[in-house]
């Protein structure tokens, strides 16, 4: 199977962080702990590996990094940060940024904050983008009232270039 197919494939639904990607929002928000870890693809010394199951761990009073099984479980994950961020963790999620989706509508549209990235992202080792759009959320309680939407440039160095729209609502909280 050549890069392209694995891509495509349903097989493996991890998908590796690009370094790049993750130290410059490690330099933003200083993150304690990756929930959603191989052993080999870990972006912090503190992590949590399938065996571990964050799902079933606390993620209270850390600042988390989160790149979920882009499977049918990514609902599931998405819900487990929105509700630990509640209970006082900072949680940054890379995602594909599906927005027909029921997980986008119930959990996503809660978030501090949505960064549509730019362009197509390569994750781990591969020499081919996704074939989706990605997209970071971040839950953060403190701004629970606020979703800022964002586009977001990860090759430009400062990149708080971006394009702001504050949509102020009630989510229910």
């Amino acid at each position: 199977m050549n890069n392209i197919e694995v891509i495509f494939s349903s097989d493996d639904m991890t998908w590796e962080t690009p370094w790049e990607l993750f130290l410059k929002l490690h330099g933003e928000f200083n993150f304690t702990l990756d929930v959603c870890a191989l052993p080999e693809t870990a972006k912090c010394a503190r992590y949590f590996t399938p065996e571990i199951n964050g799902l079933e761990q606390d993620w209270s009073g850390n600042v988390c990094w989160m790149n979920p099984p882009y499977g049918k479980e990514i609902g599931i994950w998405l819900k487990k940060a929105y509700e630990e961020s509640l209970k006082g963790a900072i949680v940054v999620c890379l995602i594909p940024a599906r927005t027909d989706t029921q997980y986008w509508h119930d959990y996503c549209m809660k978030a501090a904050e949505i960064r549509f990235i730019k362009g197509r992202i390569k994750f781990g080792h591969s020499k081919h983008a996704a074939p989706f759009p990605s997209a970071i959320i971040i839950f953060d309680k403190r701004r629970a009232n606020i979703l800022n939407i964002r586009a977001y440039d990860p090759k430009i160095i400062n990149s708080m270039v971006f394009i702001d729209r504050n949509i102020y609502f009630n989510n229910g909280g």
